[in-house]
């Protein structure tokens, strides 16, 4: 069995409006500069089971036998049952291997890839909207996504976003970092973006000049875009909806889990949710290798 890693951490005991101001102060702060591994996304070594001491069973079934022959038929019975538990344990690991290679195999990207761009890492704060994707606190307290379900919601992200045609799709992320990469994005799809400022009211307002309507608003992280998520809202449109483990999604329609901290990890997300918008949608665009997307500086 996996060991499940125990951390107290003293901002689970936060709630309410303590939470949220933790939660934000955790989009705030600078990225740090963090080295992934293969650990942190596979979890701990499995223990080893100590063999039985070899012996005579003691069970209650072979007292009062006085035949050998009784003993040895007892005794042939018991090896007889215990190897085909063995066989059969040995087909459900086969079968446990296949089915995890064939996940391996349908990922959008190699699991080495989510590794490297670290996707996975969370913040110290989970809401609890986001318990439910995290399995695992690291020993310094940063919880830890699930990779398997990092590659679902990338998947459902990109199906929900292909409904949508790129004129009415507006894009926000107001994370420096991760600008290039959102203007690229916008390049590629034909989706506006709004990167250093978001024009206040310009999906409410009718009578200011540039007042536009749209059907959906992705989000990067709500904590830094909340005047576009509550302008969204409020017109009844659409949500997709980039979420960290200090994220709440009230208000999305489809969640993307990751690091929406790490310019590599956005990079990432962005990379393929435009590989897989226009392939989808047929358009036809020169798409940068994934290397472009993953490679901004911390």
């Amino acid at each position: 069995m996996v060991k499940e890693e125990k951390v107290k951490v003293k901002e689970d005991s936060l709630a309410g409006a303590e939470l949220e101001k933790a939660a934000e102060a955790e989009s705030l702060k600078p990225v740090p500069k963090e080295v992934p591994s293969m650990k942190d996304v596979e979890g701990e070594s499995k223990k080893e089971s100590k063999p039985t001491p070899l012996g005579v069973p003691q069970s209650t079934e072979l007292r009062g036998k006085t035949s050998k022959e009784d003993l040895k038929k007892l005794l042939l019975e018991k090896a007889a049952k215990l190897k085909s538990k063995v066989e059969g344990g040995a087909d459900s690991a086969a079968l446990k291997e296949e089915i995890k290679a064939k996940k391996k195999a349908d990922m959008l990207v190699p699991l080495e890839e989510y590794v490297k761009t670290g996707i996975y890492l969370g913040t110290r704060v989970v809401t609890p909207d986001m318990k439910q994707y995290v399995y695992r606190r690291r020993a310094d307290g940063l919880a830890i996504f699930n990779t398997d379900l990092i590659d679902e919601k990338l998947k459902e992200g990109v199906k929900y976003l292909s409904k949508f045609a790129p004129e009415d799709v507006i894009l926000v992320c107001r994370r420096q970092s991760a600008w290039d990469i959102a203007k690229k994005f916008s390049e590629i799809t034909g989706i506006r973006v709004f990167t250093k400022k978001y024009p206040a009211g310009i999906l409410t307002n009718t009578q200011l000049d540039d007042f536009f309507e749209n059907e959906l608003t992705i989000i990067t992280d709500h904590w830094l875009e909340k005047n576009a998520l509550k302008d969204t809202v409020d017109m009844k449109k659409d949500v997709l909806m980039i979420c960290g483990t200090n994220n709440f999604s009230k208000g999305a329609n489809q969640v993307i889990i990751g690091n929406n901290k790490s310019p590599k990890s956005i990079g990432l997300i962005y990379y393929l949710l435009a590989k897989g918008y226009c392939k989808a949608r047929g358009i036809e665009k020169d798409i940068p290798d994934m290397d472009w997307w993953i490679e901004s500086d911390e």
